[in-house]
């Protein structure tokens, strides 16, 4: 694998489910993971069946937020574009077509970026090097036999009594670790001696008939067949039922969805504590929550047997069901003090949503849940960057029934829900034909609550399009709201009607909006507006009024939004703070954070020249024309080269950094001591004539730190290029050498 991954840009690992192409592939990668500087990203494909939600799930594990209204693969494409990074796409068989086409494109676009597949057949893209996954040695599968029935029964040894055993077993399990770790499993009951017994009826009668499949295929088909047979009833039946989840779930959700047919709900604990014991299930824990999954080719089997029973239909409903309730709960309580445990919940349970919306869709008559499903929590979708995806699933959902077969109300919410996603991702004219198909249908209701929140969408719109008439419409819908007490729906028009109202002079009752939308979300408890009239505060003071308290809310807002680890607010709020840095004269700060901004605008897709156009025009003009170009595209690579957590802790004040300021007037080649240890080992590697990559790769730093020390030694010694780095280290005699 190794030497593979070393001369091809594409390997794929083939074999049979269960022979363990997925840990050898992260064995392996994390083995070679200092050989990409820009990290290894483990994409699991087993938890989707739609492929053109391949890139979604990429960009997820990328930690992508887009929030544009490119493609995300595009996204994704920019983002690994000049990145030495090692991609692994596991499980790749039932989206096969799709992850060629992935591949290609990656391959065409990313010259360093080293793909690895996982695939029961190989992606058959051009210069793709497949390597087939071997059995184990007879002595590795014992070894594992014995460390897995240790994990069961913690007496158990390998000994001169039972090695035969051991070694018959794993060779007639022809060396598929699934099947010897499901063997293992029966270790508290049964000597190696008789699971032999009781494997061998089952194990012939497969192999001894046609042979449709390759022989180890037809091995682990028996093996599984075997677990399956020593279950209860109880067990099989959850079996089944429980493989109707995508990903992990929880036990609320298994009790729900899998009770009945055989199934004593309060049984389900029991059930999942035998299937953990019998190494169907892997306990794994979020945030102090258990959850639990299925390996994929166990779930297969689930699936099939779940088919078979003719039971799959239902417990399909029920699973969609499940999350349709669980959608409205989190809709409900969006605006409480429970906002960040349901963001955190629906995040864990995102491949479940992407189950059932799907389901919902294409089972007939059901894509009304659909629309109801994917309308609701729209800041959840966006403050993840999902606007893209949120926007597939409305759409799909608006595509497969009519305005005769949904209730208005809810079609027209999905319209408008769907227009706000458009302008999210700036596609006004798209939002415009949405609001105007959710006008049409509101006229026929007269429901004025409905008409504020078209009202809502199309406020924004015009903030987009710098419309003179931005705080009227806002206005007009924060009133509704108001009258009607819809708190969660008044704070968003608070927002709009706050900013535009000051930039259209109206300081005071712009500072009015604002300040109430921070008093409502505070007395419920919740952040994630609170944030926003935070900037919102910030980006009035700032340009308006008193700058000191536009940095105070700007770093409160920057602290809320970091509690979610999503980017979109980070990016707004360092911005925002690069504004206050301009406006209180320290030019060097505000170009580094408008640097590390950057990092972080485009992670999330999106341009501060398009998402804040004239604040960010105004302020680097302002500082680049103080700092003059050479001085602030310095403090700007600066920003650049931050981590994520270096430039958050920057941003607070809470760390310090070189700046290429007249307060830190670089040293010139005579001073003493001016380069650290490691700015030395680094400036003799620009002498020798190695690029910022070639240094990376020589030291195993990311590149991103390699280009930050270059930077630093450019900026110690007032140079401008890498010429004058190799004439200063030749100057300096054996030193340059030592």
């Amino acid at each position: 694998m190794r030497r593979l991954l070393s001369a091809a840009r594409l390997v794929t690992l083939t074999g049979p489910g269960g022979v363990g192409k997925t840990r050898l592939a992260t064995r392996v990668a994390r083995d070679i993971a200092r050989a990409f500087p820009d990290g290894v990203a483990f994409v699991e494909l087993a938890q989707s069946r739609d492929g053109a939600l391949l890139p979604n799930l990429v960009a997820d594990r990328l930690g992508l937020h887009d929030q544009s209204s490119r493609s995300v693969t595009d996204h994704v494409l920019d983002h690994l574009r000049d990145r030495a990074t090692l991609l692994v796409l596991d499980n790749c068989e039932h989206l096969v077509g799709a992850c060629a086409e992935f591949a290609g494109r990656v391959l065409a676009a990313c010259p360093r970026v080293v793909l690895l597949a996982t695939s029961r057949q190989s992606l058959d893209v051009q210069g793709e090097q497949v390597l087939p996954v071997p059995s184990l040695a007879v002595s590795d599968g014992v070894r594992l036999f014995a460390d897995r029935a240790a994990a069961t029964w913690p007496k158990f040894t390998v000994t001169p009594e039972n090695g035969a055993d051991l070694a018959e077993l794993c060779e007639r399990l022809d060396g598929l670790p699934l099947a010897i770790e499901l063997a293992a499993a029966r270790t508290r009951s049964l000597s190696p001696r008789q699971i032999i017994e009781r494997l061998t009826d089952r194990l012939s009668l497969l192999t001894s008939g046609p042979r449709t499949v390759p022989g180890r295929q037809q091995t682990l088909r028996a093996t599984i067949d075997w677990s399956y047979d020593l279950c209860s009833a109880a067990e099989q039946a959850f079996w089944a039922t429980v493989s109707v989840f995508a990903g992990s779930f929880d036990l609320e959700a298994a009790e729900h969805v899998c009770a009945g047919a055989g199934v004593d709900q309060d049984a389900v604990l029991d059930l999942i504590d035998g299937l953990l014991d019998k190494s169907v299930l892997v306990r794994e824990e979020h945030d102090h929550v258990v959850r639990y999954r299925m390996l994929e080719t166990l779930r297969e089997y689930g699936q099939e047997r779940l088919a078979e029973s003719g039971d799959r239909a239902r417990v399909a409903r029920l699973h969609r069901d499940w999350f349709d309730t669980l959608t409205a709960l989190a809709d409900e309580q969006w605006i409480s003090a429970s906002q960040l445990t349901w963001i955190r919940r629906l995040r864990r349970d995102q491949a479940n949503l992407r189950a059932a919306l799907d389901w919902s869709i294409t089972e007939p008559g059901e894509a009304a849940v659909a629309l109801r499903m994917a309308s609701r929590v729209d800041e959840y979708w966006t403050l993840w960057g999902l606007n893209s995806e949120a926007r597939m699933w409305l759409e799909r959902a608006l595509a497969a029934t009519s305005a005769a077969d949904t209730d208005p109300t809810d079609r027209t919410i999905a319209l408008a829900t769907c227009a706000l996603f458009a302008l999210w991702q700036t596609e006004i004219e798209a939002a415009e034909a949405l609001l105007a198909q959710a006008d049409e249908l509101a006229a026929g209701i007269g429901d004025e609550v409905l008409n504020a929140r078209i009202t809502r969408v199309r406020s924004l719109a015009a903030m987009l399009r710098i419309d003179v008439r931005t705080a009227e419409l806002a206005a007009a819908a924060v009133a509704t709201f108001r009258a009607h007490g819809l708190v969660r729906n008044e704070l968003h028009p608070l927002f709009i009607h706050g900013v535009a109202a000051a930039y259209m002079g109206d300081i005071e009752a712009g500072r009015r909006s604002l300040r109430r939308q921070i008093a409502l979300s505070e007395a419920a408890g919740e952040f994630y507006y609170q944030a926003q009239a935070l900037f919102g505060i910030a980006m009035v003071e700032v340009n308006f009024g008193e700058v000191d308290v536009a940095e105070a809310a700007a770093k409160a807002a920057l602290k809320l939004d970091l509690q979610t680890d999503a980017p979109y607010g980070v990016a707004h709020h360092t911005e925002t703070l690069a504004w206050v840095a301009d406006a209180q004269g320290d030019h060097p700060r505000a170009a580094t954070l408008f640097g590390a901004a950057a990092t972080v605008w485009d992670v999330i897709g999106v341009s501060p020249d398009i998402a804040v156009p004239v604040p960010h025009r105004k302020h680097v003009k302002a500082a680049r024309k103080s700092l003059g170009d050479d001085r602030f595209e310095k403090a700007f690579a600066a920003g650049r080269s931050m981590s994520q957590d270096e430039a958050t802790r920057y941003a607070l004040g809470d760390q310090a950094v070189e700046l290429p300021s007249e307060a830190h007037a670089p040293p010139n080649a005579d001073s003493h001591e001016p380069l650290t240890a490691r700015e030395w080992e680094i400036a003799r590697l620009v002498a020798a004539g190695l690029t910022n990559r070639d240094i990376a790769g020589k030291l195993i730093i990311s590149l991103r730190t390699a280009d930050t020390h270059v930077q630093h030694i450019l900026t110690k010694l007032g140079f401008n290029n890498r010429a004058q780095i190799a004439t200063w280290v030749a100057g300096q005699g054996p030193r340059a050498t030592s």
